[in-house]
């Protein structure tokens, strides 16, 4: 159609009126065919309402045809007027040539919508109807990988990658790559991750493969990757801990401490790189730093039980029981609660011979940890210093039953008995 073709050139000189004048002259002498071209331009320019214009008049004489509801309904859901898009979505016939893509839009539609099983169900029925279209296993495959069912996602991705490299611009292995590393698959996950690097580098995928190398133990792997990353993209907060973490793997505890005091730098209130400083600071002798990585980890979540409890273990081992009792008070005052705060306040308040609140406390604990060795056989002893005999006896027979060969325990027993 030559008017078309000449309005488009207008247009792409920048001179739209003229076009749209042309486009306008044009439709009113085209013949129907020529006016669902005219529609799409107009879609393509993004004059919507004209284009459904258009088409609802073509509707008017082709109420069957397939072509013409697609093209609304992708012009509805531009529009935001998703609900409508599916109703027009609907009226394509089972038996017309475009169904199938009427299926996998309707899909979407519903996705977007929250109505995943619906979803599922069109993209299955689509598959029941064109088995071997790629473009329906990609649809499936990425729509349980958004669900987080990787283990349905797999074996699409697996079946697309005998075909092809790539569909609609997203790499193919590195979707298998992270479906697989999302159900523990870490070391199948590599050398996926590995071609699709080497195809085209993008920080996000080598963050991921970071991380696969990392779960699957290949330290060093993890170490040249997340480091790659480091010198790409400085800010990606979220690499500092891992690499770390594969540092002191590999016994680099220096390298590993240095890794964290650069992200903290990057990050200033990522309350992890603060505890972990304070692990690492641990592991290395240095109480004083531990306990001050602990405490600047709290303060950024005065909620950050493992921190607090880690903190009060380190106080505990220090003998500093009313530090203990003050670092649990605080976490309690901000509404957080775990069942070792009891086990920690039942000690320390028993090493600073406040008995009552002790046994309170190891009375709590007791609810949860009644079938843990170690803190029955404290509470057990503690009872035992308090006189209280009968309830010790109901522990140190616990303890027995858990451990029967116990020379020790059966002798506390009979001394019971006694």
């Amino acid at each position: 159609m030559k008017e078309l073709e000449q309005a488009i050139r207008y247009v792409e000189s920048d001179e739209v009126e003229k076009g749209l004048n042309l486009l306008k002259q044009a439709h009113e002498k085209a013949n129907d065919n020529e006016k669902f071209l005219i529609a799409e331009q107009l879609y393509t320019w993004g004059l919507l309402e004209d284009a459904i214009k258009i088409i609802d008049e073509l509707l008017f004489l082709y109420p069957d045809e397939g072509q013409l509801y697609m093209l609304k309904a992708e012009i509805l859901i531009d529009l935001e007027k998703e609900e409508e898009a599916i109703e027009m979505l609907d009226e394509v016939s089972k038996d017309d040539p475009i169904y199938v893509q009427s299926l996998l839009l309707t899909a979407d539609l519903y996705q977007m919508q929250g109505l995943s099983e619906v979803s599922e169900t069109k993209l299955l029925e689509a598959k029941k109807l064109l088995p071997s279209e790629l473009i329906i296993d990609f649809g499936l495959a990425e729509f349980y990988n958004s669900q987080g069912e990787f283990h349905k996602a797999i074996p699409y991705y697996q079946s697309l990658l005998q075909e092809e490299k790539e569909i609609n611009g997203i790499d193919v292995r590195q979707r298998l790559a992270e479906c697989l590393s999302g159900v523990g698959k870490f070391e199948e996950a590599l050398p996926y991750f590995d071609e699709s690097l080497k195809e085209k580098l993008e920080i996000n995928t080598l963050f991921e493969y970071g991380i696969a190398a990392y779960q699957a133990s290949h330290y060093q792997t993890a170490i040249e990757t997340l480091n790659q990353l480091k010198e790409l993209d400085p800010q990606y907060h979220s690499l500092y801990l891992y690499l770390a973490k594969a540092y002191e793997h590999e016994e680099m505890l220096a390298e590993a401490s240095q890794v964290v005091q650069e992200g903290i730098s990057q990050d200033e209130f990522q309350k992890e790189l603060y505890f972990y400083k304070g692990k690492l600071a641990l592991k290395q002798g240095n109480e004083e730093e531990a306990e001050a990585g602990f405490k600047e980890a709290i303060a950024l979540d005065p909620g950050y039980v493992e921190a607090i409890l880690t903190l009060s273990k380190l106080y505990m081992s220090q003998e500093r029981y009313e530090d203990v009792i003050e670092n649990i008070k605080l976490a309690t005052e901000y509404n957080e609660y775990d069942p070792h705060f009891e086990w920690d306040l039942a000690r320390a308040y028993q090493e600073t011979e406040q008995y009552k609140e002790a046994l309170n406390h190891y009375e709590t604990a007791y609810t949860v940890f009644k079938e843990e060795y170690a803190f029955l056989e404290e509470y057990g002893y503690f009872l035992l210093e308090e006189g209280e005999r009968q309830k010790a006896k109901e522990i140190f027979t616990k303890l027995l039953s858990l451990d029967p060969t116990s020379i020790e325990i059966q002798d506390i027993l009979f001394q019971l008995e006694e």
